[in-house]
């Protein structure tokens, strides 16, 4: 009774804000539907999305959430994070997944650099190599 003397009181004149209304309507969703029609819709609304939106979109977006993200977590959730990928990924791909992804990796890589960057790192390698021996 004091709740719908406050919302009586607020302006309204006794009609409920957008914001109780969203809450009721969302409660009242979510009693009424399960799982799969949240997966439904969530496609649809996601293929809507890219029919509409190009792909600078989408790369601003991730862009926000990579900032978003890289402001809330520290190094080691990035290692959590990425450890369970490699698990994942080595339990999903064989040998030649590994060796066609690296024989890619290597061709970009030697597109995008040239002999001195290989000097370079050989050298850093030897180094490394030689200080821990």
């Amino acid at each position: 009774m004091a709740q719908n003397n406050n919302r009586n009181n607020n302006g309204n004149n006794g009609k409920m804000s957008y914001e109780e209304a969203g809450r009721k309507g969302g409660e009242t969703t979510s009693r009424n539907h399960d799982k799969e029609f949240y997966q439904e819709i969530g496609e649809k609304g996601g293929e809507a999305t890219s029919r509409n939106h190009d792909k600078e979109f989408y790369q601003e977006i991730g862009e926000k959430g990579g900032e978003a993200t890289s402001n809330n977590h520290d190094k080691e959730f990035y290692q959590e994070i990425g450890k369970k990928g490699g698990q994942t990924t080595s339990q999903n791909h064989d040998k030649e997944f590994y060796q066609e992804i690296g024989k890619k990796g290597g061709q970009t890589t030697s597109q995008n650099h040239d002999k001195e960057f290989y000097q370079e790192i050989g050298q850093k390698g030897g180094q490394r190599n030689s200080s821990n021996s």
